[in-house]
Order: C-alpha cells, then sequence, then structure tokens
C-alpha cells in the first residue's frame, strides 16, 4: 500500500488519480500507524511553508514521517512536500523543516533572474546532474523532458551531491533530488502527462505496494 500523507494541505485526490491511472490503489491518510506500514509514501504538498509544518506537527505526522524516512521506506516529496525536507525556509521565516536534507529553501529574486515573472509556473525543462543513469525513478524520463512547476521558492542544497536534475529559471535550480530511499521533485508529476506519470509509475513500482 502506498500512503498518501493528508495533512489538510496540497493536491491530494489529484496524486491519487495519478497513482490510480498507473496501476495503484494508494491510500489518502493522516493516520501515522498506517504511514508507519506503507510500502511507500508519498508527501505532497500545495501552500506555504510554515503552515505545512505547523499542519504536520498538529496532526502528530512529524514523527512518523523521520521514521518511515529512517527505516528505509520508499519516499517521494511533491513540491511544497519537497521543501520541507530540508532543514528551514525564509518564507515567513525561518521556519525549521523535517531536517532531512541540510540545506535551506529561498525564493526566487525578480532581479536575480532577469525580470523573470515569480511565481515560476508552467512547463520547463529536466537538466539531468550528476549520476543518475540508475537511478530508477527516473528510468524512461529523458533528459530534457518537460515537466510542469508552480512555485516561487526553490531548494539550495548544501550537499550538492543530492541533486538529480536542474531546471533554469534565470539561475539552475535543484528541481528534484535524492538520498537513499527518499526521492523528491519540485515539480508536480500529477500534472506532468506522461513524463510525471512515468516518475509516479517507477516510484510505485519500488514501493511495490498494490492494495
Amino acid at each position: 500500500m502506498i500512503a498518501v500523507v493528508d495533512y489538510g494541505m496540497g493536491n491530494l485526490r489529484s496524486v491519487e488519480k495519478a497513482l490510480a491511472r498507473v496501476g495503484h490503489s494508494p491510500r489518502v491518510t493522516r493516520d501515522p500507524a498506517v504511514i508507519a506500514a506503507a510500502d511507500g509514501v508519498v508527501l505532497p504538498g500545495v501552500g506555504a511553508f510554515r503552515a505545512c509544518m505547523a499542519n504536520l506537527d498538529r496532526f502528530g505526522l512529524l514523527p512518523v514521517l523521520r521514521q518511515v524516512v529512517d527505516r528505509g521506506t520508499p519516499f517521494l516529496g511533491i513540491c511544497l512536500g519537497m521543501q520541507v525536507l530540508f532543514e528551514e525556509s525564509e518564507e515567513f521565516g525561518p521556519v525549521a523543516g523535517l531536517g532531512i536534507f541540510p540545506g535551506r529553501v529561498v525564493r526566487f529574486q525578480e532581479r536575480e533572474i532577469g525580470g523573470l515573472r515569480v511565481p515560476h509556473m508552467g512547463w520547463n525543462v529536466l537538466r539531468r546532474r550528476g549520476e543518475v543513469a540508475d537511478l530508477p525513478h527516473l528510468a524512461g524520463v529523458a533528459d530534457g523532458a518537460y515537466v510542469y512547476f508552480v512555485h516561487s521558492y526553490y531548494v539550495v542544497p548544501r550537499d550538492t551531491a543530492i541533486v538529480a536534475t536542474e531546471t533554469p529559471y534565470g539561475v539552475a535550480f535543484a528541481s528534484s533530488v535524492r538520498r537513499d530511499n527518499v526521492f523528491a521533485v519540485q515539480w508536480h508529476p500529477e500534472k506532468s502527462q506522461e513524463t510525471g506519470l512515468k516518475v509516479l509509475a517507477n516510484f510505485a513500482a519500488i514501493a511495490g505496494g498494490r492494495s
């Protein structure tokens, strides 16, 4: 079973439907026991970093998220669900995150991105970085594939070795990261058509959960 974490924010139903399209029946839940027992865990997200962390705390989900990561359960973070894996965000902050990855979340600065609009919204390219040729999450995803973004903030990892793909938007930002059992994307697989469905199918295959 793949658990989609429900903390009162995010595009839960879209993620659930996208996973169903690739042949899986995820469970949308905020029950820590269900999340702990899952074959794979998806943390989606749309909204503000501070509100996300507050809701995860309010529903008692912070310990179980750290538990499943530490235990090696396949874990997928999406958009805000990627950002909260880092140590802190400057959005209405600084605000502490889960601290799974070292680094910060910062805002696009229009003066630094050549007058491009913020938020970064729409289709943009994935450029593979580092040793990701054998990364199973990106199996079948071509270098240069286009995916869908909606965000004003992006992650700046302290350890650049975790960066799997970068995307140009005035600056080259980390659009996906990976380490061990954790893979996370700034873009929205559930909105990214064939490429997004491929990544979700890859994750589901890694998790091996069909319920």
